[in-house]
């Protein structure tokens, strides 16, 4: 855990290789404290047709799923953690939101094989 989805648009690869953004997100998640490297997974979703308000702004949506149980605070700094990590990059004109979900602890099943 977590389960980092990172939505963007498209054009967002003229100036950033997606693999930063990735990096920047992970990174964010780890340095919250809460989990360890290997237990955080990380994916990139570009998006072609898309509208901020009234415009096509660019922009990047990282929702975090992480298993019920944590507080509002750990919430609120994974969050932050993550974002901190993406405004580094110094992207601009950009919307950049970060969104933790919890995953309910009885309806999740994993296998790795």
């Amino acid at each position: 855990m977590p389960h980092c989805i990172v939505e963007y648009s498209v054009e967002l690869e003229d100036v950033l290789a997606p693999a930063m953004l990735m990096e920047a997100v992970h990174d964010g998640a780890l340095r919250s404290g809460l989990f360890a490297g290997p237990d955080i997974k990380t994916r990139l979703v570009a998006y072609t047709h898309y509208q901020v308000g009234n415009e096509k702004k660019p922009f990047v949506h990282v929702s975090a799923k992480i298993l019920s149980g944590r507080s509002s605070e750990q919430k609120h700094m994974l969050a932050q953690s993550i974002l901190d990590k993406m405004r580094l990059l110094e992207l601009v004109n950009i919307s950049l939101t970060v969104e933790i979900l919890d995953m309910d602890r009885s309806s999740y099943a994993k296998c790795v094989n």
